[in-house]
């Protein structure tokens, strides 16, 4: 029991820790004016996963946000806007299928309406791996409770590819990568020391796009 406190102790003070790399690829001169605006999309054609909702909107959250934020359509007024342009079926792939999207004028007009300068594509996801550990849980006559320690990482895994509505074309992606390793140690109670790995994989996609966009990446 003595033990098990130590190791609760060392873990808490541990917790949390994440590790988060960022790496920026332009391939094309970005800058917004008075009145343009941008639309973060989830990847979802891929069969085994799709883009979760509450991370695409995490991200626009940080572009959005603080005074030097940016103009973002949020995604689902936007799909209900394009509707069935963007579906996952539909929705184009790469810049050629952009490029012919764009020849119906149906979908050049709404466009058009929102304002909307640059489309910028998240793909991603969280994996779980190293799990180890064990925790037992007993009832009994005088009461219960939880003993044992168990430990996991999560590496989220994200990129976003901004597409110009100017060119048609790709100006860059940026991608992150944020690793942290998570507890749970039980000493009656089980306690979760999550470490905040996707929340940091937003936070750091968002400001470095809000940059990037800007002309500052």
């Amino acid at each position: 029991m003595y033990k098990l406190m130590l190791v609760l102790l060392a873990v808490t003070a541990l917790s949390g820790c994440t590790t988060t790399e960022i790496d920026e690829f332009r391939q094309g001169t970005t800058s917004l004016n008075v009145g343009e605006s941008i639309v973060i999309l989830g990847r979802r054609q891929n069969n085994n996963y799709e883009t979760e909702g509450n991370f695409v909107e995490c991200v626009a959250n940080v572009v959005g946000g603080g005074n030097d934020g940016i103009t973002v359509v949020p995604e689902q007024e936007f799909l209900d806007a394009m509707f069935p342009f963007f579906e996952p079926r539909t929705a184009p792939m790469r810049t050629t299928h952009l490029k012919q999207l764009m020849e119906i004028d149906q979908a050049k007009e709404r466009l058009a309406q929102y304002g909307i300068e640059y489309i910028v594509w998240l793909d991603g996801l969280t994996q779980r791996s190293q799990q180890a550990g064990t925790i037992s849980c007993t009832i009994g006559p005088g009461g219960g409770g939880c003993f044992g320690f168990g430990t996991w990482q999560d590496d989220s895994n994200f990129e976003a590819e901004v597409w110009d509505l100017d060119t048609l074309e790709s100006v860059g992606s940026i991608s992150t990568d944020a690793v942290g390793q998570s507890y749970m140690p039980a000493l009656v109670v089980p306690i979760p020391l999550i470490a905040r790995v996707e929340a940091n994989a937003c936070s750091g996609l968002g400001n470095q796009l809000k940059q990037f966009i800007a002309g500052k990446g």
